[in-house]
């Protein structure tokens, strides 16, 4: 069925729209028998205010933006549905979109975004961005911005993981458990996210007097063909490592599936420490040991800096949410 309109109640009684629109939003100037006939009508047809045309009409339009990488991987799903309940709480709805980790895409839904007028944005950058004026742009044009998960060096408010801590913490558990050759398996080096997780890595292995092994580093695109051949090249080195740190959840998988294709014994030959989800690791087999990180903290938290923003606090707030180890069967 059609939506019914003001318009359509206004043609079928023969009046102006604003008299009906003045009647069911129970303002002054309609007699009272031409209100009850125009309540009438409107509630046996059905009739519903349009949210978004009143929303227009006073410049508020109550919504939000949301961007990811790409919503059909947990982590992204897991935040984005933190961050709906709590913009639910506070009377806003959200409009979520999907880059799938290009820039192209994530500059054409922030386009979108504004000229759908939201009240701010929540964003996580893809992989592929390195040029962040953007970004700048919507700072400048004063649209509330709060960026997650990975964060670029920006004057932007953003909530982010204790990256460089946590990557520290699990190469030390791996050193704990005796390993000595242990890989890194990254993203892009031009994301400040791995470029820190990296920096945990290394600090570790100097703090602990291990020798750092450019051959153990590996740097490339996330997604699960990439951590499956870095890997694979890694068990087919002459030294190959007797641990991994994969910093994703596609790695860390991909990861295991290279470990298990060529036989090696998980963890007695090969440890590994992955960035992962709970359920994730409990499906894995064996379980992937982790680093838990708090969803649900860092979605609250970054529709709070963002409401902040809506309702005029213009302070940038960088904002560090905590991770811990969680050890399974892939550790020694």
């Amino acid at each position: 069925m059609k939506r019914i309109s003001q318009r359509d109640i206004a043609r079928q009684l023969g009046i102006n729209v604003s008299t009906v629109s003045r009647a069911l939003r129970g303002l002054d100037g309609v007699s009272p028998e031409l209100k009850q006939q125009i309540e009438k009508l409107a509630e046996d047809a059905g009739y519903r205010p349009n949210p978004f045309a009143v929303s227009l009409r006073y410049d508020t339009t109550r919504t939000i933006g949301i961007v990811v990488p790409d919503i059909a991987y947990n982590q992204y799903a897991r935040i984005v549905k933190n961050i709906e309940a709590e913009a639910r709480m506070a009377g806003y709805m959200c409009i979520i979109t999907d880059t799938d980790d290009t820039y192209e895409n994530e500059v054409n839904c922030l386009e979108m975004l504004v000229n759908m007028h939201v009240e701010g944005i929540i964003i996580c950058p893809s992989q592929d961005t390195v040029d962040f004026r953007h970004l700048k742009q919507l700072k400048q044009s004063h649209m509330p911005v709060v960026l997650f998960d990975r964060a670029p060096d920006l004057d932007i408010s953003s909530v982010i993981f204790n990256d460089a801590a946590s990557a520290r913490e699990a190469t030390n558990c791996l050193i704990d458990g005796g390993a000595r050759r242990i890989a890194f398996l990254g993203g892009p080096n031009q994301q400040k996210q791995m470029t820190d997780r990296k920096h945990g890595y290394l600090e570790a292995l100097r703090e602990r007097g291990i020798p750092i092994r450019p051959e153990l580093v590996k740097s490339h695109r996330i997604s699960f063909n990439s951590g499956l051949s870095d890997t694979l090249d890694l068990l087919q080195l002459p030294e190959p490592p007797d641990a991994i740190l994969a910093t994703h959840g596609l790695l860390a998988i991909s990861a295991l599936q290279a470990m298990t294709n060529c036989g090696k014994r998980i963890p007695d030959e090969v440890a590994l420490v992955g960035y992962m989800s709970d359920w994730v690791s409990e499906m894995s087999h064996p379980r992937i040991s982790f680093v838990r990180q708090n969803l649900k903290e860092i979605g609250i938290k970054a529709f709070r800096l963002l409401l902040d923003q809506m309702n005029g606090d213009d302070s940038v707030q960088h904002v560090v949410v905590k991770t811990r180890m969680e050890l399974r069967d892939s550790t020694r």
